[in-house]
């Protein structure tokens, strides 16, 4: 797992925790990262922090962005609302996987209340270690993005 940029975190109150386990596990791998909040587990709306780390891959600063929130779909479900992002929630490292060698999906949506620590590391990892694969999926992903002007 090599970037050539940081990798954005970001969370609501309910993926709080989840994320301050990931950025440790990311420090242990020697993943540059940035954190975008929230710096504690009081509550706060989703959406601003789904669109922080969505525009840090967005504007070319992060290589792909993690999120999360209580049960990953709130993330997901704004992240894909960003024009240029590709949000998986996943709850398994094979979603992890394909949806970045199918999908060249640029962000991970992770929930706090759904997978452990252990299994959300995988899950990482999973999709960390994953290479879009081009080729017959690229189709796919321009037609995918298309769907945006519509």
């Amino acid at each position: 797992m090599q970037f050539d940029k940081p990798i954005a975190l970001a969370a609501d109150h309910g993926g709080y925790e989840l994320k301050e386990v990931i950025k440790a596990h990311l420090t242990e791998q020697g993943i540059a990262f940035v954190d975008f909040g929230t710096d504690s587990a009081a509550s706060v709306d989703y959406p601003d922090y789904a669109a922080k780390g969505c525009d840090a891959v967005l504007n070319g600063s992060c290589a792909l962005t993690i999120l999360c929130c209580g049960t990953g779909v709130g993330m997901s479900m704004c992240a894909n609302k960003i024009k240029g992002i590709r949000a998986c929630c996943c709850s398994d490292t094979f979603s992890a996987e394909f949806t970045r060698r199918h999908n060249n999906a640029n962000c991970l949506c992770l929930g706090g209340r759904v997978v452990g620590a252990g299994l959300a590391l995988q899950i990482v990892d999973a999709f960390l270690n994953a290479e879009f694969e081009g080729g017959r999926h690229q189709n796919r992903i321009d037609k995918m993005m298309a769907l945006e002007n519509r």
